[in-house]
């Protein structure tokens, strides 16, 4: 039987654009988790890439979820399977979030369970005005096994975090702007858009740099203030053996625009 394509993605001045595709509300299928992986294993060996941008078709839903009408298989089945399957689910979002270069979800529609896992796995988030985004497992009776008890706590802190995974309750784009869930709130159809040009302001600069940067506050931000502070320092020493930086600080004093090769 011919697998159907549900995820894809393509590249565009350096901007590589994911897609989910699952159509009515782009499930957390299986399908889904694997298409992602295989894609961003292509998206890593693509030389061209300095900027990552992660959708969904349509307009109902970025994603709605995990495919809840699978989980009567894992039920009552031992401590394992279930843990295996939550790593399966975690795999493809880990791979998101160590992405060397940025990554933006332009969040287009409900992003509910493993949709807003997946919107939390990315470095910035753009949501439309009326979307909705939020972690409903408990009224499942189960929680977040795709990373949500670890990223949301990390991102909102962590008594945001447990009162809306203890409540399920989604909140509102501006809501979530407010608690800083997502970083920027547009109009409705405009969250691509928006994803694209702010992806366009970061390619014109050296990807080597941001690389860097992405590693020490990635890094850091799980050490203690005076370990991440010598991670940056360490990463500040690399960042200026970089063709990029001689570039960078000629161009300035040269008073002309910097033209990086990323190197």
């Amino acid at each position: 039987m011919q697998t159907v394509q549900v995820v894809s993605w393509s590249l565009k001045e350096n901007i590589a654009t994911i897609t989910i595709d699952n159509p009515p509300v782009n499930v957390l299928s299986e399908e889904v988790v694997e298409q992602l992986t295989h894609s961003l294993d292509e998206i890593e060996n693509e030389p061209n890439v300095k900027v990552v941008i992660i959708t969904g078709s349509g307009e109902k839903a970025f994603m709605a979820g995990g495919d809840i009408k699978g989980f009567p298989n894992w039920i009552g089945k031992g401590v394992p399977l279930a843990k295996e399957k939550s790593l399966w689910l975690q795999g493809p979002l880990n791979k998101i979030e160590q992405l060397p270069y940025p990554t933006i979800a332009a969040i287009n529609g409900l992003a509910l369970g493993g949709g807003c896992e997946l919107a939390l796995s990315c470095d910035i988030r753009i949501a439309e005005e009326q979307v909705e985004i939020g972690l409903p497992e408990v009224k499942l009776g189960l929680f977040p096994g795709a990373g949500g008890t670890q990223r949301l706590s990390r991102l909102i802190g962590l008594s945001k975090a447990k009162e809306m995974i203890f409540t399920g309750d989604a909140v509102s784009a501006n809501k979530a702007k407010e608690i800083g869930l997502v970083n920027h709130v547009v109009p409705k159809g405009e969250a691509l858009a928006e994803s694209i040009a702010l992806g366009k302001k970061m390619t014109r600069h050296s990807s080597v740099a941001i690389t860097l940067a992405k590693q020490a506050m990635d890094t850091g931000i799980e050490q203690t203030l005076e370990e991440g502070l010598h991670t940056e320092a360490e990463r500040f020493g690399e960042v200026f053996q970089t063709v990029d930086v001689r570039e960078g600080v000629q161009a300035f004093i040269e008073k002309r625009q910097p033209n990086f090769l990323d190197k």
